[in-house]
């Protein structure tokens, strides 16, 4: 279960940071419908700040 959290902790990290990129206008690429939309910069933020609470819990564990 372990390796689980830790799976969908760093998933969730890496594309909360891609949404939040992306949302901002930083990341252009791919071309979607959520470049320079801030709303997915928040979704982005949310997602990410869940994975790295999600990976503080497992380390913690140990």
């Amino acid at each position: 279960m372990t390796m689980l959290f830790r799976i969908v902790g760093i998933a969730a990290l890496v594309i909360g940071i891609v949404w939040i990129g992306q949302g901002t206008g930083i990341v252009p690429w791919p071309s979607s419908f959520m470049v320079g939309e801030r709303q997915w910069a928040l979704w982005g933020l949310l997602l990410a700040a869940l994975g790295l609470v999600l990976l503080l819990r497992v380390a913690r564990r140990r």
